[in-house]
């Protein structure tokens, strides 16, 4: 099964989602493709001030998720975004510029600031997070989880850790089969 996982690279919630999906992939014979989902766009002009600096990182480090899958180099997006969550979410330090390019070279791209700074890939990053907003959209943020066969996606799974594998696969299991059902919309419950 193929699924394709949405994200931006600033949330913390995002970065636990994903460790949840890297971890059960192998279990369940996932395929992961990663795709922009960008917290800029998607708050505009109302982003706090304080978050700014961190925004601008993420949209720096998006332009490189989707220059990466334009290049069919999946591998190399999961690698970057795993030295990026490392180095930020599981530091406790905000995503800076410095931060993005250390996490590029660390997972072996070559030359990253070409990508990192070249507005035009910032259509690329529109239109995946576009289509996540199609997927699962409207009223979603960061992460969409889309799995093959689903005619539309999830916001979340919303992890408040990583959990241990028993879990985490008890989550996999119950998420898919909700994903499948077109009228499914949503289960919450307030974070403590």
């Amino acid at each position: 099964m193929e699924a394709t996982y949405y994200f931006d690279p600033a949330c913390p919630f995002t970065w636990r989602t994903s460790r949840w999906l890297v971890a059960v992939a192998p279990d369940r014979d996932v395929t992961v493709r990663w795709r922009a989902f960008s917290l800029s766009i998607l708050n505009g002009d109302d982003t706090p001030e304080r978050y700014r600096p961190v925004m601008a990182a993420s949209s720096k480090a998006l332009r490189l998720v989707e220059a990466l899958r334009a290049d069919h180099r999946e591998e190399a997006v999961a690698a970057f975004y795993a030295e990026l969550g490392t180095r930020t979410h599981e530091a406790d330090k905000p995503l800076s510029d410095d931060v993005v390019v250390q996490a590029a070279e660390a997972a072996g791209v070559e030359d990253p600031k070409a990508a990192l700074d070249d507005e035009r890939w910032d259509e690329a990053v529109r239109e995946s997070h576009e289509a996540a907003l199609a997927l699962a959209g409207p009223g979603i943020g960061s992460p969409v989880l889309h799995v093959e066969g689903a005619k539309r996606g999830l916001h979340g799974p919303i992890l408040g850790s990583v959990p241990g594998r028993d879990e985490a696969l008890a989550i996999w299991d119950a998420t898919v089969p909700l994903m499948m059902i077109d009228t499914f919309f949503e289960l919450k419950r307030g974070r403590s």
